[in-house]
């Protein structure tokens, strides 16, 4: 399918944007920031096969795409007489979005079903027969190879810190096309070198930068402070970041699966599509996608897309209280099923929340889930089985629009994507105008609000009795979905409910110390930096919070002479050291404090959100 993703420039190769500047001489780099400032501007006209960008009446950048993106350099021709080493060409590629390899996409098939084939029952195997794969292999030679470290990585990993250094140094505001440009040459590098990991988060890096210079509203400082801390910690430990490629999808045994729910998924990259999640009978989450490069328009179709195997169940029904079972699915270590040309399924009766298997799931500790969730959070993107990031909560709607948990703390509910195409935020308002409504919650966490959640599902008992569950991201509720407004006497009487979950003031501060770095540099740490965040920290008993403060600044300040005073070169791998040691504590010591937070059976407890005491026990 080729299509243009969005309305303006299809999303381009990261070797291509890479490759970009390469051809320019050395005075036209230093150029090439202002231009891509000037090409944000620039007319966008559709092409047959791809897009023509009018730089002006006699100049104009082509873009050929295939398969949704911009895949070689030959596909991107400027008409002016200084083409390809020209400003034009360079500001274009540079302000394109990044091109991914399209999430959940699975191998492809050889030859696709038809999607009224069905099977016979007979072909299909019981569900008490469903098991994982076996496949025969040598671990041990398996590990020992894809750990090697060649001398190829090893230059890829000291390219990789060397650029990600730079990108801390100079900071959000002080990185533009040129560096950028190294990030994803390094990447490359490192992908042919086999550096999967580390590769993938470089890119995922060189694409924030890429939103906070467009001013793109999806940009958000915590996630390119935590994509850095993760590359950075990757090339400080060569046997985690020597990996296989990810989603290397082997073949596995029938599976049963029964329907949780269905996601929206955009992507700043230009794709977009919808996630099912689902259930096994060994209580592992799977995922079934259909995502291509489109507009959040394409979400609500991608969830009419059939289930692979010719059942012809839509995955939003699936993910409704449906059922299927597969034979011959290829499934990836993390729990993505593809979509290859063997599979076949059927059929099955499923379940509703309040069920089993799927009532199970509801059943966890809110305090051991998150721990769970936080945890898997903190590993990266491309290590995390799929799904151990939800969250299973059970509650009730508050009179201030807060959600109280069973046996938990009182949360925000936060619409995970606020385009209008989505009906996240109408729908999480439609609910919170009925305190003491009872819902089962899907919900995602997040890191750095400790006071709420990303809700995706819910489920509630309708007028009629009947449960009603709904895709907060798909469908779009209305008030005949919800009883009538009807405040319970225990509620009226009932004290307000604890306020959402903090984190201590002086781990805020630090936090965004950390995110300041980010931000500004070395140059703004160290002009911000004193003695009162140190102090501050340790008063409260988060005494290696207060080193790691106290070595940033230091870091950032250090400016050394030689024997005749002249000033010497600032050490950026020291910085970048202190930085990340800041970082990683900061992370750390939120998950700790968060999850005593909930874990806590009176939050209003003074003993109990404590933070020298809390600090003490779990930091």
């Amino acid at each position: 399918m080729t299509t243009t993703p969005s309305p303006g420039l299809p999303p381009v190769a990261a070797e291509v944007a890479a490759g970009a500047l390469d051809l320019l001489p050395a005075r036209l780099r230093k150029r090439v920031d202002g231009a891509v400032a000037k090409a944000s501007g620039w007319p966008v006209e559709a092409t047959p096969d791809g897009v023509r960008i009018r730089v002006d009446e006699d100049t104009a950048v082509t873009l050929k795409v295939t398969n949704g993106i911009v895949a070689g350099a030959d596909d991107a021709v400027c008409d002016c007489l200084l083409a390809p080493a020209c400003l034009h060409r360079a500001a274009v590629l540079s302000q394109a979005p990044l091109a991914e390899d399209a999430p959940d996409a699975g191998p492809p098939a050889e030859e696709a079903p038809l999607a009224e084939e069905t099977l016979p029952a007979e072909e299909v195997a019981p569900a008490e027969e469903v098991a994982p794969a076996e496949v025969p292999h040598d671990e041990t030679a398996a590990t020992t190879l894809a750990r090697t470290l060649t001398p190829d990585r090893t230059t890829a990993l000291r390219a990789l810190r060397t650029a990600a250094t730079t990108v801390l140094v100079t900071g959000v505001t002080g990185s533009g096309a040129v560096q950028r440009a190294e990030l994803l040459h390094a990447a490359h590098s490192a992908r042919l070198a086999g550096l999967h990991l580390p590769s993938a988060a470089a890119v995922r890096i060189a694409r924030r930068l890429g939103e906070a210079r467009s001013e793109d509203p999806a940009f958000r400082l915590s996630e390119l402070s935590a994509e850095l801390a993760g590359l950075l910690g990757l090339v400080h430990r060569p046997d985690d970041a020597v990996t296989p490629a990810r989603r290397a999808y082997e073949p596995a045994k029938p599976l049963r699966l029964y329907g949780l729910f269905t996601e929206p998924v955009v992507t700043a990259s230009g794709y977009a599509g919808a996630t099912t999640y689902a259930l096994a009978p060994d209580g592992t989450l799977r995922t079934v996608s259909d995502v291509a490069p489109g507009g959040p328009e394409r979400a609500a179709q991608a969830a009419g897309s059939p289930v692979p195997g010719g059942c012809a169940l839509p995955l939003r029904e699936w993910g409704d209280g449906g059922g299927v079972i597969l034979t011959s699915p290829t499934v990836s270590p993390d729990g993505r099923i593809g979509g290859g040309s063997r599979i076949r399924s059927v059929r099955a009766t499923g379940a509703q929340w309040h069920e089993p298997p799927l009532d199970g799931l509801w059943q966890q500790p809110p305090a051991d889930q998150l721990a769970t969730a936080l945890d898997r959070l903190s590993q990266p993107a491309d290590a995390r089985p799929t799904g151990s990031d939800l969250l299973f909560l059970t509650g009730t709607l508050g009179g201030d629009g807060v959600f109280c948990v069973t046996d938990g703390p009182s949360l925000r509910l936060i619409a995970p994507d606020e385009r209008p195409e989505l009906p996240y935020t109408e729908n999480l308002r439609l609910l919170a105008s009925r305190p003491g409504l009872a819902l089962r919650l899907i919900a995602r966490a997040v890191p750095d609000r400790p006071d709420g959640v990303h809700a995706l599902a819910a489920a509630w008992t309708g007028h009629d009795g009947e449960q009603v569950r709904a895709d907060l991201g798909l469908r779009r509720l209305n008030r005949s979905h919800i009883p009538a407004q009807t405040t319970p006497p225990s509620l009226r009487t009932a004290p307000p409910p604890p306020a959402p979950p903090a984190l201590p003031v002086e781990l805020d501060l630090l936090r965004r110390a950390v995110e300041r770095t980010v931000a500004g540099g070395r140059a703004v740490t160290a002009a911000s930096a004193d003695g009162e965040l140190p102090r501050r920290l340790g008063a409260v008993g988060l005494t290696t919070g207060a080193q790691c403060a106290r070595s940033l600044a230091d870091a950032a300040a250090d400016r050394r002479h030689d024997a005749l005073g002249r000033l010497l070169p600032a050490d950026p791998d020291t910085f970048a050291a202190a930085w990340l040691a800041a970082a990683l504590y900061s992370s750390a010591a939120a998950r700790s404090l968060l999850v005593a937070a909930w874990s806590a059976p009176d939050r209003t407890d003074p003993d109990r959100t404590d933070p020298e005491r809390i600090a003490s026990d779990q930091v």
